[in-house]
């Protein structure tokens, strides 16, 4: 089915309350969170694939084993071997985000946010903000911008009281479990050695006051209603993007002695619960955040990594894990492409790097901006990033991405507290992932992005048999 196509008869609601008989009519009506109670043996299904959108399909059931003809590949799972505890799943809060939201009618932006945040509905729950400007932001601006500030007396955060800091209370509200992290891409210019938010490099002599920094950050959020859970000491430590947009250089040495001797310990002394994640970038730095780990003192104040997956391959955090088996892991950053062909209609690619993630550990998915616009804006640098939904700057018309439909099969049914269990079999393109939610629900989703296939579920002395559709997402649930 061609992309626009696609985008128009199945993903578009429109921001003016049309959406919700267009899209039951499309849908049908959108699925709860919970998926009933069904019969013993019996396993729900909801695919998306070419012509679906997290539709439900025919049940499959449990049988014994014994005696029975199967035919295909085997899927093996075994419940008893437990792993990581899950956290969540969600998207970043961006300066350009909230700006686009905060153009819509009061009655477009409740039902936006109720689809995306209510637990009944994708139930969105661990999401990022940042602290200061991003690549996605209206304009390039800190909390205390000009001439050198050290003890901050210019800080202030009225820039994100216009649109920003509304639109985490509502989405708070209308979800109280939302968990939230913060990252600067850049300290104020003036702590780092080219004068300028855009690209270069942090001053030592200013750790100390950017230390401070966070702290007034966290408490003039929490004064405001929004308390920050976690924060990373910078986006994206090994970059300074040519100087194209806010980054900043830390290099490990740096971020041990920021975390272990300011950040840390002022966090500690202000009786701030909020913790700290290390490195907030690419696979390929493992062997970094191993040396990060090795240092006792860091650990005291920072036991967890903030992963991206741009760079390098997801089994790269499992040799942390190997190394650090007590470290926690998240998964931080990752979005479409708006001007890829299939922007809309890539969900296999983001179920399997959702996949992939989780069976390394990862404790939670947060995907890159939640909404932009047609143009992949506003935008101050060099990327051509989508939102999880698109907002048309003009028309106001809602579509969802391909990444939309991704997270619906995780972030819908996996709930919080979940622990993934073990999944084993299957070469080549199909992945999966088992979890067992705290009620006592089994969820599987199954990323098939090749040609139909038949699968044999095998869970002891039982097994299923199902069908995966091409390009398609599949999550199984049963009790």
């Amino acid at each position: 089915m061609p992309t626009q196509r696609t985008r128009r008869d199945f993903l578009k609601f429109s921001a003016a309350g049309l959406a919700a008989s267009a899209a039951t009519e499309a849908l049908g009506a959108r699925p709860s969170r919970n998926t009933g109670n069904p019969g013993p043996g019996e396993i729900t299904v909801r695919v998306t694939d070419e012509i679906r959108r997290f539709e439900v399909a025919p049940a499959s059931a449990w049988r014994p084993s014994s005696g029975r003809k199967l035919s295909g590949a085997i899927i093996t799972l075994n419940p008893e071997n437990k792993f990581q505890e899950i956290l969540g799943f969600g998207a970043a809060f961006t300066d350009a985000s909230c700006y686009l939201v905060s153009q819509l009618s009061e009655d477009s932006r409740q039902q936006l946010f109720h689809e995306l945040f209510h637990p009944s509905e994708l139930g969105l729950n661990v999401c990022r903000t940042c602290i200061g400007a991003s690549d996605y932001s209206t304009e390039v601006y800190s909390f205390d911008e000009g001439e050198p500030d050290p003890d901050l007396k210019r800080f202030s955060i009225d820039h994100d009281r216009g649109y920003l800091l509304p639109a985490l209370r509502q989405a708070r509200k209308v979800n109280p479990e939302l968990f939230l992290f913060s990252s600067p891409w850049s300290p104020p210019g003036w702590m780092k050695a080219n004068g300028s938010m855009l690209g270069g490099s942090m001053r030592k002599k200013y750790f100390g006051a950017y230390a401070q920094y966070f702290v007034k950050f966290l408490q003039a959020y929490a004064a405001e209603g929004v308390a920050i859970q976690a924060v990373t000491s910078q986006n994206e430590v090994d970059t300074d993007q040519d100087g194209r947009m806010p980054a900043c250089l830390w290099g490990q040495e740096y971020e041990i002695e920021f975390v272990k001797k300011h950040l840390g310990p002022v966090l500690r002394a202000g009786n701030i619960p909020t913790k700290i994640w290390l490195l907030d970038h690419n696979y390929n730095l493992w062997g970094r955040v191993i040396g990060e780990l090795d240092d006792g003192d860091l650990r005291e104040y920072a036991n967890a990594v903030a992963w991206h997956g741009y760079a390098g391959s997801a089994e790269m955090m499992s040799r942390v894990h190997d190394a650090h088996p007590e470290a926690a892991m998240f998964w931080t950053e990752g979005g479409p492409d708006f001007t890829s062909p299939d922007y809309a209609t890539d969900w296999a690619k983001w179920g399997r790097t959702f996949t992939e993630a989780l069976r390394n550990w990862c404790r939670s998915i947060t995907g890159w901006n939640l909404a932009l616009d047609e143009h992949g804006r506003p935008n101050i640098g060099p990327f051509s990033c989508g939102g999880l939904v698109t907002i048309h700057s003009q028309t106001k018309e809602i579509t969802r991405s391909g990444q939309y439909w991704a997270f619906a099969h995780f972030s819908r049914l996996i709930s919080r507290g979940a622990h993934r269990f073990d999944s084993q079999g299957i070469e080549g393109d199909v992945v999966h992932i088992a979890c067992e939610n705290p009620d006592g629900q089994s969820i599987m989703v199954i990323t098939n992005p090749a040609t139909a296939r038949r699968v044999v579920l095998r869970m002891g002395a039982l097994v299923a048999e199902l069908t995966l559709a091409s390009n398609s997402v599949t999550t199984l649930a049963w009790r």
